[in-house]
Formats: C-alpha cells, sequence, structure tokens
C-alpha cells in the first residue's frame, strides 16, 4: 500500500490474538540482542576482525528475525496492539544502536547517523499528531528504506580496515542510497501527514 492512502483508525485495526505468541516473543528477542550487539561491536574499539564479525552476525539475525516475526503475525492471525508497539521499537533501538556504534568508533560520519535517525523521530512524532485522524500504513519506499538501511549497516559492519579499499567504496554508496531513500520517504510521510492532518481538521470543524 502506497503511503498516500492512509488508513483510517477502524480501517486499521485487526482481531486481537493473545500478546504472548511467538511472533511477538521473536520481537522482544531481537530487543534483547541489542545490546549484546553494542558490546560485541565495541570490543577492542572495533579493531578486531573477530568482534566485528560477530556482532554483524548478531545485527543480521536481529534483522531476519523482523521479517520472521512480520510473517507469522500475519500468516497465523497473531497481530496485537503490543505487537504494533514493539516491532517498530525494535526496528529502531536496532539501526539506532548500529548507527550510534559505528560512529561512536568513528567508522561512520556522524551526519549520516544524525540525518537517519532524525528523520525517524520526525515521522514518529508526527505518526503520533494525526493518529486521532488516520493511521498511516507502511509505504513501499519506506520498505525498501529498511532494506537498504540493513544491508548498508551490515556493510560498515565487516572488517572493512582489514579488507581492500572497494570494500569501502560500495559501503558508501550502499549506505549513500540508504541516506537518500530514508530522506525522500521522511519528506513523502510528511506530505501525507500534513494533508491526513488538515483533512481530519475541517473534518472536525464541520
Amino acid at each position: 500500500m502506497k503511503a498516500g492512502r492512509p488508513l483510517s483508525a477502524q480501517q486499521g485495526s485487526s482481531q486481537q490474538a493473545s500478546p504472548w505468541n511467538i511472533a511477538n516473543i521473536l520481537t522482544m528477542i531481537r530487543i534483547a540482542m541489542v545490546p549484546v550487539f553494542v558490546w560485541a561491536l565495541l570490543q577492542e574499539s572495533g579493531d578486531s576482525v573477530m568482534w566485528r564479525l560477530i556482532a554483524l552476525g548478531i545485527f543480521v539475525t536481529a534483522a531476519a528475525t523482523d521479517k520472521l516475526d512480520g510473517y507469522l503475525a500475519r500468516s497465523r492471525g497473531l497481530i496485537t496492539d503490543l505487537g504494533k508497539i514493539l516491532d517498530p521499537i525494535a526496528d529502531k533501538v536496532l539501526i539506532g544502536a548500529a548507527l550510534i556504534g559505528l560512529s561512536i568508533l568513528g567508522d561512520l560520519w556522524w551526519w549520516v547517523t544524525i540525518a537517519i535517525l532524525g528523520r525517524e523521530l520526525i515521522v514518529t512524532l508526527m505518526r503520533f499528531i494525526v493518529i486521532k485522524y488516520v493511521v498511516l500504513p507502511a509505504s513501499r519506499g519506506g520498505k525498501v528504506k529498511t532494506v537498504l538501511q540493513v544491508i548498508a549497516i551490515s556493510a560498515f559492519l565487516l572488517p572493512l580496515a582489514a579488507m581492500p579499499y572497494a570494500f569501502f567504496v560500495i559501503a558508501s554508496v550502499l549506505m549513500g542510497a540508504a541516506v537518500a531513500v530514508t530522506v525522500y520517504t521522511g519528506i513523502e510521510y510528511l506530505f501525507v501527514g500534513y494533508r491526513a492532518f488538515v483533512e481530519g481538521r475541517n473534518s472536525d470543524g464541520k
């Protein structure tokens, strides 16, 4: 569904399953993996090839559970309000921890981290502002954004200092693409959210 077609609160509702289901448990495990990932990433100031690969493995595994828990929730009717809250939190915490960790180590430019996390913060705030009127679904661009972020971060988690320079160039191109799509989809969401907010205010005034 495109970002230009927001759902009403009634349309976005779904039959509730038990919050303690396998999909939500996987989401909680993903959140619990974040501090372990950060700990592994920061070992030996990020210079250890072994620890970088361990951190990469944890990150990829955690990111993969996002697809798995989403599939289970949809296919088995396990969509819950708790899951709707936890899933985006888990995604943002994982991505944010990776970006901040890489920037602290000096392996990723801080402006990249600020641009991506700033976009996520602004879009999240906008969602809360317009939730009275509409529930904004994830757009195709938003899904592409998430995939690009995971791929680009995974590339920067590689022990690039111990690899040929070409790998750093490839990682930089991937990150540039991720930032571009992140900013573009953020602007797209702002326009859609603003339009929904204005239409909602006008409807209330009638």
